[in-house]
Protein backbone atom coordinates (compact mmCIF):
# COMPACT_ATOMS: atom_id res chain seq x y z
CA UNK A 1 0.00 0.00 0.00
CA UNK A 2 1.10 3.45 -1.12
CA UNK A 3 2.29 5.53 1.92
CA UNK A 4 1.29 9.23 2.73
CA UNK A 5 2.74 12.41 0.77
CA UNK A 6 6.57 12.07 2.13
CA UNK A 7 6.52 8.86 3.94
CA UNK A 8 9.54 6.61 2.57
CA UNK A 9 7.21 4.39 0.31
CA UNK A 10 6.33 7.92 -1.91
CA UNK A 11 9.95 9.28 -1.76
CA UNK A 12 11.58 9.10 -5.14
CA UNK A 13 14.42 6.25 -6.15
CA UNK A 14 17.87 7.37 -6.32
CA UNK A 15 18.52 9.26 -9.61
CA UNK A 16 14.79 10.05 -9.42
CA UNK A 17 15.07 12.85 -7.26
CA UNK A 18 16.15 15.83 -9.26
CA UNK A 19 14.07 14.91 -11.98
CA UNK A 20 11.17 14.54 -9.52
CA UNK A 21 11.78 18.15 -8.23
CA UNK A 22 11.95 19.62 -11.60
CA UNK A 23 8.98 18.12 -12.34
CA UNK A 24 7.27 18.97 -9.17
CA UNK A 25 8.76 22.95 -9.87
CA UNK A 26 7.18 22.94 -13.49
CA UNK A 27 3.90 21.34 -11.66
CA UNK A 28 3.70 24.86 -8.84
CA UNK A 29 4.46 27.13 -11.22
CA UNK A 30 2.37 26.04 -13.55
CA UNK A 31 -0.84 25.65 -10.99
CA UNK A 32 0.12 28.54 -8.56
CA UNK A 33 2.59 31.14 -10.46
CA UNK A 34 6.29 31.47 -9.87
CA UNK A 35 5.36 33.27 -6.47
CA UNK A 36 3.99 30.24 -5.00
CA UNK A 37 8.27 28.33 -6.06
CA UNK A 38 9.68 27.53 -2.79
CA UNK A 39 11.94 24.57 -1.42
CA UNK A 40 9.12 23.59 0.87
CA UNK A 41 6.32 23.47 -1.51
CA UNK A 42 8.68 21.62 -4.14
CA UNK A 43 9.61 19.20 -1.29
CA UNK A 44 5.77 19.06 -0.13
CA UNK A 45 4.47 18.27 -4.12
CA UNK A 46 7.78 15.56 -4.54
CA UNK A 47 7.43 13.96 -1.36
CA UNK A 48 11.06 14.62 -0.01
CA UNK A 49 12.63 17.13 2.49
CA UNK A 50 12.96 20.67 1.58
CA UNK A 51 17.01 20.55 2.83
CA UNK A 52 16.98 18.10 -0.69
CA UNK A 53 15.85 20.51 -3.32
CA UNK A 54 18.64 23.02 -2.12
CA UNK A 55 21.00 19.84 -2.23
CA UNK A 56 20.44 19.53 -5.54
CA UNK A 57 19.84 23.14 -7.08
CA UNK A 58 21.50 25.46 -4.29
CA UNK A 59 19.45 28.14 -5.09
CA UNK A 60 16.08 28.97 -6.19
CA UNK A 61 17.10 30.76 -9.82
CA UNK A 62 19.11 27.29 -10.37
CA UNK A 63 16.03 25.33 -9.92
CA UNK A 64 13.97 27.63 -12.07
CA UNK A 65 16.75 27.48 -14.64
CA UNK A 66 16.97 23.46 -14.37
CA UNK A 67 13.09 23.66 -14.33
CA UNK A 68 13.32 25.73 -18.11
CA UNK A 69 15.57 23.75 -19.47
CA UNK A 70 14.08 20.43 -18.34
CA UNK A 71 10.83 21.60 -19.81
CA UNK A 72 12.55 22.71 -22.99
CA UNK A 73 13.85 19.26 -23.42
CA UNK A 74 10.11 17.25 -22.95
CA UNK A 75 8.49 20.14 -25.25
CA UNK A 76 11.19 19.57 -28.36
CA UNK A 77 11.49 15.90 -27.94
CA UNK A 78 7.63 15.42 -29.02
CA UNK A 79 6.99 19.23 -30.96
CA UNK A 80 8.02 17.55 -34.39
CA UNK A 81 10.29 20.78 -34.85
CA UNK A 82 12.58 18.68 -36.44
CA UNK A 83 11.44 15.61 -38.82
CA UNK A 84 14.76 14.69 -39.74
CA UNK A 85 13.95 13.83 -43.68
CA UNK A 86 10.48 13.74 -43.27
CA UNK A 87 7.87 15.50 -45.20
CA UNK A 88 6.51 19.17 -44.58
CA UNK A 89 3.52 17.36 -43.68
CA UNK A 90 5.31 16.47 -40.57
CA UNK A 91 6.36 19.39 -39.61
CA UNK A 92 5.08 20.31 -35.80
CA UNK A 93 2.21 17.56 -36.55
CA UNK A 94 2.19 16.77 -33.12
CA UNK A 95 1.83 20.23 -31.13
CA UNK A 96 -1.82 19.78 -30.68
CA UNK A 97 -0.88 16.08 -28.90
CA UNK A 98 1.63 17.50 -26.87
CA UNK A 99 -0.15 20.55 -25.52
CA UNK A 100 -2.74 18.40 -24.73
CA UNK A 101 -1.00 15.51 -23.01
CA UNK A 102 1.49 17.87 -21.02
CA UNK A 103 -0.22 21.20 -20.55
CA UNK A 104 1.66 21.79 -17.43
CA UNK A 105 4.93 22.19 -19.54
CA UNK A 106 3.64 24.96 -21.57
CA UNK A 107 1.42 26.59 -18.66
CA UNK A 108 5.25 26.42 -16.80
CA UNK A 109 7.51 28.11 -19.54
CA UNK A 110 4.24 30.91 -20.68
CA UNK A 111 4.08 31.72 -16.95
CA UNK A 112 7.88 32.51 -16.56
CA UNK A 113 7.77 34.65 -20.17
CA UNK A 114 5.55 36.50 -18.41
CA UNK A 115 7.17 36.87 -15.39
CA UNK A 116 10.35 37.93 -16.88
CA UNK A 117 8.79 41.36 -18.05
CA UNK A 118 8.34 41.72 -14.27
CA UNK A 119 11.67 40.36 -13.21
CA UNK A 120 14.53 41.00 -15.42
CA UNK A 121 16.67 38.24 -13.70
CA UNK A 122 14.63 35.41 -15.64
CA UNK A 123 15.22 37.21 -18.73
CA UNK A 124 18.29 35.54 -19.77
CA UNK A 125 16.59 32.35 -19.33
CA UNK A 126 13.32 33.11 -21.30
CA UNK A 127 15.40 34.38 -24.32
CA UNK A 128 17.93 31.32 -24.52
CA UNK A 129 14.11 28.93 -24.15
CA UNK A 130 12.83 31.21 -27.34
CA UNK A 131 16.01 31.16 -28.99
CA UNK A 132 16.43 27.10 -28.67
CA UNK A 133 12.35 26.99 -29.92
CA UNK A 134 13.79 29.08 -32.76
CA UNK A 135 16.89 27.46 -34.05
CA UNK A 136 14.85 23.97 -33.36
CA UNK A 137 12.80 25.03 -35.97
CA UNK A 138 14.98 26.81 -38.27
CA UNK A 139 17.25 23.65 -38.51
CA UNK A 140 13.81 21.69 -39.11
CA UNK A 141 12.72 23.56 -41.93
CA UNK A 142 15.96 23.89 -43.77
CA UNK A 143 15.95 20.15 -43.84
CA UNK A 144 12.45 20.63 -45.40
CA UNK A 145 14.15 23.02 -47.90
CA UNK A 146 13.11 26.38 -46.63
CA UNK A 147 16.42 28.47 -46.02
CA UNK A 148 15.23 32.30 -45.34
CA UNK A 149 15.38 32.03 -41.43
CA UNK A 150 12.88 35.18 -41.42
CA UNK A 151 10.19 32.33 -42.52
CA UNK A 152 11.04 30.34 -39.82
CA UNK A 153 10.70 32.47 -36.96
CA UNK A 154 7.33 33.51 -38.19
CA UNK A 155 6.12 29.27 -38.56
CA UNK A 156 7.49 29.45 -35.07
CA UNK A 157 5.73 32.70 -33.82
CA UNK A 158 2.27 31.02 -35.25
CA UNK A 159 3.09 27.77 -33.07
CA UNK A 160 4.03 29.81 -30.25
CA UNK A 161 0.57 31.18 -30.68
CA UNK A 162 -1.26 28.06 -31.00
CA UNK A 163 0.59 26.26 -28.05
CA UNK A 164 -0.78 29.66 -25.95
CA UNK A 165 -3.97 29.42 -27.31
CA UNK A 166 -4.62 26.04 -26.48
CA UNK A 167 -3.26 26.07 -22.89
CA UNK A 168 -5.39 28.67 -22.59
CA UNK A 169 -8.61 27.89 -23.36
CA UNK A 170 -8.45 23.83 -24.69
CA UNK A 171 -9.02 24.15 -27.80
CA UNK A 172 -7.22 21.11 -29.68
CA UNK A 173 -9.00 21.36 -32.80
CA UNK A 174 -8.11 24.45 -33.73
CA UNK A 175 -4.39 24.16 -33.48
CA UNK A 176 -4.69 21.11 -35.33
CA UNK A 177 -6.32 23.41 -38.11
CA UNK A 178 -3.38 25.85 -37.55
CA UNK A 179 -0.78 24.12 -37.91
CA UNK A 180 -2.74 22.14 -41.14
CA UNK A 181 -2.95 25.91 -42.61
CA UNK A 182 0.86 27.03 -41.40
CA UNK A 183 2.11 23.45 -43.43
CA UNK A 184 0.03 24.72 -46.85
CA UNK A 185 1.77 27.50 -46.38
CA UNK A 186 5.37 26.58 -45.71
CA UNK A 187 4.59 24.27 -48.82
CA UNK A 188 4.11 27.58 -50.78
CA UNK A 189 7.32 28.71 -50.17
CA UNK A 190 9.29 25.96 -50.40
CA UNK A 191 7.56 25.10 -53.82
CA UNK A 192 8.33 28.93 -54.82
CA UNK A 193 12.22 28.19 -53.65
CA UNK A 194 12.52 25.14 -55.31
CA UNK A 195 11.08 27.00 -58.94
CA UNK A 196 13.47 29.64 -58.45
CA UNK A 197 16.60 27.47 -57.98
CA UNK A 198 15.47 25.86 -61.17
CA UNK A 199 15.25 29.23 -63.25
CA UNK A 200 18.68 30.26 -61.63
CA UNK A 201 20.18 27.36 -63.13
Amino acid sequence: MAGTAGSIDDRPGYGQGREALLEAAVHLVATSGLRNLTYRAVATRAGVTHGLVRHHFGSRDSLIAEALQYALRRSVETSSLDVGEGQLSDFASTLADMVATEPELQAFQFELVLESRRNPELRPHVEALYEHYRSATRQGLLRLGIEDENIADLAFAALDGLAFAQTAFGDRERTVAGVMALQKLLNAVASEQETKKILSK
